[in-house]
């Protein structure tokens, strides 16, 4: 996926995201947030896009936002304004590949529906990781490739087009599982039709 095909894609897709895409990874939304409302300290929301998931965080939180796209934080700065969304404590455009926070800052991180949307998912997770601090919590949710069935064959045959769609269609698990500060704590599908995939990876104490 290249950085500028995600740019010129959010920006087609902002106007209208809440409505297509973010209806249908709504579930998914607001039972990740439901995850992090249960631990305290500072959230760190990675693609936070529109800000669909911030009205669902709990008042006592503080969260901060990052986006590459501009369009979208404009539109995530506008909920919060519009909602008073007091818990939101920043919003910055940022590349996820590179982020400008210092180590070990974080207590829980969250990624909603952008891991297959990134250039160099490796990274960005590595990236998470590294601002997480050691007991800390990296929650994901998206979509991964199936092996088999129907919606296996659909997924290949639209790879091809993930810099027109701005996702990749046959993103695999492992992508994200491969960095070694990380453990698995919790995985498990959701709706709809088991699409959707949560994770939740704890970053080693000795890290």
């Amino acid at each position: 996926m290249d950085i500028n095909a995600v740019k010129t894609s959010y920006a087609r897709w902002a106007p209208v995201y809440d409505k297509t895409f973010g209806a249908i990874t709504n579930v998914g939304r607001r039972h990740s947030v439901a995850y992090v409302n249960q631990r305290a300290g500072k959230v760190l929301e990675v693609g936070v896009g529109t800000g669909m998931a911030l009205p669902f965080y709990d008042p006592e939180m503080n969260v901060t936002g990052i986006d590459f796209s501009d369009h979208m934080l404009d539109k995530a700065r506008n909920k919060v304004r519009e909602k008073e969304l007091n818990h939101v404590k920043s919003l910055q455009q940022m590349d996820a590949r590179d982020l400008d926070f210092p180590d070990n800052h974080f207590d829980t991180v969250a990624a909603m529906h952008i891991v297959s949307v990134v250039p160099e998912p490796e990274r960005v997770v590595s990236e998470m990781a590294r601002v997480c601090k050691p007991g800390g919590h990296i929650v994901i949710t998206n979509h991964f490739a199936r092996d088999k069935g129907f919606l296996a064959a659909v997924e290949r045959l639209s790879a091809p087009f993930s810099n027109l769609l701005g996702w990749h269609s046959d993103f695999e698990v492992g992508t994200v599982l491969g960095e070694p500060t990380l453990s698995v704590v919790e995985r498990k599908t959701l709706p709809p039709m088991g699409m959707m995939t949560f994770l939740v990876l704890e970053k080693s104490m000795a890290a």
